[in-house]
């Protein structure tokens, strides 16, 4: 039962440090640091690629669309002055062509003599006279600059090309990375969750636990592989443009980064507010996906008792409140976004209003505006990537407190510390088994059994029986060790079971409960459990021993039949059937049965007990029962009754006792 309807998912988490986080996945990604690093140095070609094209925008309009400024030269001479006073732009012709000289010659007016000073062999003519030569003698004049301008239009497409090629491959190698440390975290999360004791899942339901391992694991490959390589690239852009644009024009750039301070104002105000939408909305998933999972397994109970209304209502509630938690993440960065693009579009305009008038005065070129307006552009993009990326890296840090949580919690019981160099303490054959003043409570100051001692010989067979809350399957946990006693011990063959690996005591014992769980899968894999050195013989004498050759000649498929989960396409008599064969399998020096034939109809408990008879036969044996006539040959009879051991003997000696053994019977017949 569960006793604790708080759960670890509910409590109040502290102040998140992302960073602390963060260190704790650094391990996982350390077994793929090649694939981090080559995807870190692809990035930074990339980020190169990137900043490269707004200046070959540059150098194409200034080298070969815009004319350059006349030489000093002739830029002092008044004639080369329009009346306003602005400098006069002016193309440069190299007359060492003859294609262009004949050009030159054909129009002396506007080559004027003064103005057709040699510098080498070059001429020069007013860029707003070209308008008077024709379009071939045009193409003539400036065929240097189509030529330049086609070899950059090359290098541009050669770049967009490259730059695909490497952030496919950028995007693989994360993919893998990513997909492989997920792998990995899932695994020791799921490892983790299988050491954890019975107590810890007595506190958290399935869904809970489904939830870290599934969604919040996906949100850990998120961050992997859509974070952490596009903050780098977007940084090294970031920090890229900034010394472009200083470079370019310090002047101007200084101004442009004057709306940088509201960017991180905004930046830190939403990110704060971001991180506890996130944190609910982590926790009412993880509740929605625990109500869904108790509706499954309970839906004959809603179903039989009407509940259905009630139980959509919850769910509805439930629902309603994810809806909620979603709309405050929704509503934080539906004005984040924006904000940032407030901010951006006010950059643009200065550097328009600022690089504008740099250009009309000529103190900035023409190409030079058009980089700083496409680099200024591509500034904020890096910022509105990082405040996505953001959001993913949020919901990644909700989901790696929740599975730290689990990882962090050390319900496990205590395995005995083996010093180097020495072997786990072993164990051949159970020959004895004591519990020595033995007291146990599941909750502080309710014990459930006090100061119980005991002890059973090999091949002997023991049956424990009492009222229901006696304390009859808390000491079958205690020596299965799914718990340690709150005072006294427990031992095997005169060691205390704290001092042997758990593997070890497990593995000489198997369990045949009242309601056996059977897996999804064959009927073979549930017998076998995994086990390979199970030949087809041994088998056949399994099934024999345990009944169960009726049933497995009945189904088509024999051992091979899938069973559905929990074993649920076949009746509770076969499922106990196969539980026992599963036993036989196991071949335990310990059998332990906790109501084994409590659900089962004559004929079937017939046949369940005629191979409980078998499996119970030559070996050790605990049987708890409510039904006394299952256990009258035993060899001895334990009675609990409220934690206590208060009759021991076997049937008849209980009976002439006419004691608290004797009135059971007597209430039961």
């Amino acid at each position: 039962m569960r006793t604790d309807f708080g759960y670890f998912e509910e409590k109040k988490l502290g102040k998140p440090y992302d960073v602390k986080l963060l260190k704790r996945l650094y391990p996982f990604t350390l077994p793929y640091k090649i694939l981090f690093a080559g995807s870190i140095i692809l990035v930074i070609f990339i980020t190169l690629l990137d900043l490269s094209l707004p200046y070959i925008t540059k150098i194409a309009i200034d080298r070969y669309i815009v004319p350059q400024i006349t030489p000093d030269k002739l830029e002092n001479r008044d004639s080369a002055k329009h009346k306003t006073g602005h400098k006069t732009r002016f193309l440069r012709a190299d007359i060492s062509d003859p294609e262009i000289k004949t050009v030159v010659n054909n129009y002396p007016d506007l080559f004027k003599p003064d103005l057709l000073e040699k510098h080498g062999n070059f001429a020069y003519i007013p860029f707003d006279k070209l308008s008077q030569l024709n379009k071939k003698e045009l193409a003539v004049l400036r065929k240097e600059d189509l030529s330049g301008i086609t070899g950059i239009t090359s290098i541009f497409l050669a770049i967009i090309i490259i730059n695909f090629a490497l952030n496919f491959i950028r995007i693989m190698i994360m993919e893998l990375a990513g997909q492989k440390i997920m792998h990995d975290l899932r695994i020791r999360l799921f490892t983790h969750i299988q050491g954890l004791s019975i107590a810890f899942f007595n506190r958290n339901p399935v869904g809970r636990l489904v939830t870290r391992v599934t969604n919040d694991i996906q949100n850990m490959h998120e961050l992997f592989t859509s974070v952490i390589a596009f903050v780098f690239k977007d940084l090294f852009l970031l920090i890229g443009i900034s010394l472009v644009l200083l470079s370019i024009n310090w002047q101007l750039a200084l101004v442009s980064f004057i709306v940088l301070p509201f960017v991180l104002y905004a930046s830190v105000h939403f990110s704060v507010r971001a991180r506890d939408a996130f944190r609910t909305l982590r926790i009412k998933i993880a509740q929605i996906n625990t109500r869904v999972a108790e509706t499954i397994e309970g839906i004959k109970v809603i179903q039989l008792f009407l509940h259905e209304k009630r139980n959509y209502h919850n769910f509805a509630r439930l629902n309603h409140e994810n809806y909620r938690a979603g709309m405050q993440q929704v509503r934080i960065f539906a004005v984040f976004m924006p904000v940032i693009e407030l901010l951006g579009a006010v950059a643009l305009a200065v550097i328009i209003y600022y690089g504008g008038s740099g250009v009309i005065a000529e103190n900035i070129s023409l190409g030079s505006l058009v980089a700083f307006i496409a680099y200024m552009k591509m500034f904020f993009r890096p910022i509105r990537d990082i405040a996505e990326k953001y959001n993913i890296m949020q919901n990644a840090m909700a989901s790696a407190e929740r599975i730290f949580q689990i990882l962090d919690n050390r319900e496990s019981m205590p395995q005995p510390v083996v010093s180097p160099g020495s072997s786990p303490l072993s164990l051949d054959k159970i020959h004895e088994i004591a519990l020595e003043n033995v007291s146990f409570s599941y909750i502080t100051d309710e014990t459930v059994l006090k100061g119980v001692s005991l002890k059973l010989i090999a091949g002997e067979t023991i049956a424990i029986v009492g009222r229901t809350g006696s304390g009859k399957t808390t000491l079958i946990n205690l020596l299965a060790r799914f718990y340690d006693p709150v005072s006294g011990r427990i031992t095997i063959n005169g060691i205390d079971i704290k001092k042997y690996q758990t593997y070890v005591i497990r593995s000489k014992m198997a369990l045949v409960m009242q309601d056996p769980f059977l897996f999804s899968g064959t009927i073979r894999d549930n017998i076998s459990q995994g086990k390979t050195d199970i030949s087809e013989k041994m088998m056949e004498d399994v099934l024999e021993a345990s009944n169960c050759k009726t049933l497995i000649n009945r189904l088509p498929e024999g051992l091979d039949t899938i069973l559905s989960e929990s074993g649920a396409s076949v009746s509770s008599g076969e499922r106990q059937l196969i539980s026992i064969a599963r036993a036989f399998a196991s071949n335990p020096d310990l059998i332990i049965l906790d109501e084994a034939t409590s659900y089962i109809d004559s004929e079937t408990e017939s046949r369940i007990q005629k191979a409980l008879f078998n499996l119970i036969k030559n070996r050790t044996s605990i049987i708890v029962a409510h039904r006394l006539s299952t256990v009258r040959h035993a060899d001895r009879i334990i009675v609990l009754h409220k934690g206590k051991i208060i009759e021991t003997g076997s049937h008849d000696e209980l009976m002439q006792k006419k004691g608290f053994y004797f009135r059971l019977n007597q209430f039961q017949l």
